[in-house]
């Protein structure tokens, strides 16, 4: 990835040095850094790894889907405290989680924690099995489920 970036940035200056003008414009940088996004696209197979604007892509997704999950937990905790009985039930359940390194169980760790009404405890030395505390474990937990399953799928795209 960081070799197509070199490349695609070279090709920009190398476009802006060959368009012969009186002074160097960011308009005609960007106009060769597009074309350099155009080069390294049709010619990435060769360097034997991904695209590197997939990635960019996929981090944007990954925020966004942690801008929907953190709008609706808000919700159902504001619901939860504006009730005026209080329902529920907090507990704590495992979870197994299909990611393998440290960098991945730590981002999702810290999505979940980041949302409100979870928070993860504990996570095993193996690194593969969450301890996750939840504020309403019989209401919330499908959808926290779906969550961390969310999460997972998108931070396995920014990461492999």
């Amino acid at each position: 990835m960081p070799a197509q970036l070199l490349l695609n940035l070279f090709i920009a200056f190398l476009w802006m040095l060959l368009m012969d003008e009186d002074e160097l414009k960011f308009t005609t940088f960007f106009a060769g850094f597009l074309v350099g996004i155009g080069i390294i696209f049709f010619m990435h197979r060769f360097f034997g790894t991904q695209f590197y604007l997939r990635r960019l892509y996929a981090t944007i997704k990954l925020l966004f889907i942690f801008i929907s999950e953190l709008t609706k937990s808000s919700i159902v905790v504001l619901e939860q405290i504006l009730s005026p009985t209080l329902k529920i039930k907090p507990g704590i359940f495992k979870y197994e989680t299909v990611l393998e390194s440290d960098s991945e169980v730590t981002m999702l760790s810290l999505l979940l924690t980041l949302t409100p009404g979870s928070v993860v405890m504990e996570v095993s030395p193996e690194g593969n099995v969450l301890y996750i505390h939840a504020m309403d474990v019989e209401q919330s937990r499908d959808g926290l489920l779906m969550q961390l399953h969310n999460f997972e799928k998108a931070i396995m795209e920014v990461t492999r």
